[in-house]
């Protein structure tokens, strides 16, 4: 791509939901040099009419099959997007939890990393044991473990299907990192190098 020194940094930060993601970006936007823009998953379903909630949030499960098409298209756009702020030269930091247990296999993933393969992207996997995760449920919205003592299944879904592929540029677990700590590991690989590698194999695996 012409001219990509002038292009913004990226990061995504892939991972299920409340295994810290939200607070990771809030860091680096806060805290790392140059304007950084947030335009992770919570903004974009911010701006999604009620009536196609939960938009890019669909949780894995294949549970709305008549929202499918439509979020392939509003990943293409958030993308696309991701893609011209990084052209102006702003940097983007982004949180979602990309999964392709749809309906059907939509191959978002895929299309996400060929919109982006040649920018300065950094993938990093956000992780977090199940029960970390399960006590931030408790404490953000109250919701907890099944009368039987299980983790809910839709739990289980995330956590089996937002590391697929698994390839990531770093992978980061915030069990035992704290956000702070995850973003300043970020921080320096950025002052490494800004390219990662990941987006260019997952659009080259096609799948």
């Amino acid at each position: 791509m012409e001219n990509s020194k002038k292009l913004g940094k990226i990061v995504i930060l892939n991972g299920a939901p409340r295994s810290g993601k939200s607070s990771i970006a809030a860091i680096i936007q806060d805290s790392f040099d140059g304007v950084w823009m947030n335009l992770g998953v919570d903004h974009f379903m911010k701006m999604t009419p009620e009536r196609y909630q939960p938009g890019i949030g669909l949780r894995p499960g294949g549970e709305r099959p008549d929202l499918e098409p439509l979020i392939v298209t509003l990943y293409q756009a958030m993308y696309e997007s991701i893609a011209a702020h990084s052209q102006l030269g702003l940097n983007v930091v982004v949180d979602v939890g990309h999964h392709d247990f749809y309906s059907t296999s939509r191959g978002i993933l895929d299309k996400c990393a060929k919109t982006l393969k040649d920018f300065p992207v950094l993938f990093v996997g956000v992780k977090c044991n199940v029960n970390v995760i399960m006590e931030r449920r408790i404490a953000t919205w109250g919701t907890g473990y099944t009368e039987a003592g299980a983790v809910p299944e839709a739990v289980n879904r995330w956590q089996d299907s937002v590391h697929v592929p698994g390839i990531y540029d770093m992978e980061l677990n915030t069990s035992m990192l704290s956000s702070e700590e995850c973003a300043a590991v970020i921080g320096r690989r950025l002052e490494a190098t800004p390219f990662g590698t990941a987006f260019k194999q997952i659009a080259d695996l096609n799948i």
